[in-house]
């Protein structure tokens, strides 16, 4: 029997099953191994702690496993590659196979494919994949080059119109919000938070920012939608890139991340926008998961070798 480890080391956290052919055998999670926003030897101590769930929860050793595909953020950077390596290596079988934490969910969408897949949670990221195999990207360039319509993005914007609302005497509830939620009692004191370097956990805002919309604030809902609005002009731009290369005229968009998963109002603006910009582009229901990506990758892996 052939066995199949799956990772998908998100943002936030981290995911893993263990499978063979043809069932899954058991799953573990854990929280973030990104090398980009916790220390290597806390991501060491987690991934060793998830690989062990794994193992003991399907009763099954990992030195069993014949390939493992990882979705992981950061493998441009050679000192993350070479920790995942390492790491992973040290405890599990076979083969195993890197990838961007984007391409599993690309994989998950369309298993191997055409289509264009959308990326937004903590960061955003949109890729696509021509029926040629060529891939092309928007966005994805990190919190302070890009990353538009993310939970970083929504956080750091929903400061901004906050104050350029308090500039012009505009009602809103964001800075009061925001203020109480980081358990600060004046104005100054949100100015100091949101300058500090390193900055604060922006992406932690979301919640009350959607609260703030569901209550009705205008600004709170303008961000949002504005959000979604910069998702869909990155979506028609891979569009565009993907029509020129010699790509179909009708385009599937799959979604993943926290941003478009569970926020409608987004998720709306987003589809809204890309009826008039990229009506070629039909976006799919339901979220991708990502996990079931790594799964698929691995396992045709693992038919290529028997």
């Amino acid at each position: 029997m052939a066995l199949f480890l799956a990772i998908d080391a998100g943002g936030t956290k981290t995911r893993c099953l263990l499978a063979d052919e043809t069932k899954i055998l058991g799953r573990a999670a854990t929280g973030s191994v990104k090398l980009m926003r916790v220390s290597e030897a806390e991501a060491s101590s987690r991934l060793r702690a998830m690989l062990a769930e794994i193992s003991q929860v399907a009763s099954l050793s990992l030195g069993e496993v014949s390939h493992t595909c990882v979705g992981l953020a950061g493998l441009s950077i050679d000192a993350v590659r070479e920790w995942a390596e390492r790491e992973i290596g040290a405890l599990v079988g076979g083969d195993l196979h890197l990838v961007g934490d984007e391409e599993i969910a690309l994989y998950g969408a369309f298993r191997g494919g055409p289509g264009i897949l959308i990326i937004a949670g903590t960061g955003s990221n949109i890729m696509g994949r021509a029926a040629d195999g060529a891939i092309y990207q928007a966005g994805g360039w990190g919190p302070a080059l890009g990353d538009e319509g993310s939970g970083f993005w929504i956080g750091q914007e929903a400061l901004r119109a906050g104050f350029w609302a308090k500039d012009r005497g505009i009602a809103t509830t964001l800075l009061a919000d925001i203020g109480e939620f980081w358990g600060l009692k004046s104005l100054g004191e949100i100015v100091e938070m949101a300058n500090v370097r390193p900055g604060p956990d922006l992406p932690a805002l979301v919640p009350v920012i959607v609260r703030c919309a569901e209550a009705g604030d205008e600004l709170a809902i303008a961000v949002l939608e504005r959000a979604g609005v910069e998702l869909a002009e990155q979506v028609a731009l891979v569009a565009l890139k993907m029509k020129e290369s010699g790509g179909r005229r009708k385009i599937e968009a799959a979604y993943t991340g926290s941003i478009l998963e569970h926020i409608a109002l987004v998720r709306a603006a987003m589809i809204a926008a890309l009826k008039t910009s990229s009506p070629s582009v039909k976006v799919m229901e339901g979220v991708v998961d990502s996990l079931e990506g790594a799964l698929w990758r691995a396992r045709e892996a693992g038919k290529l070798v028997s």
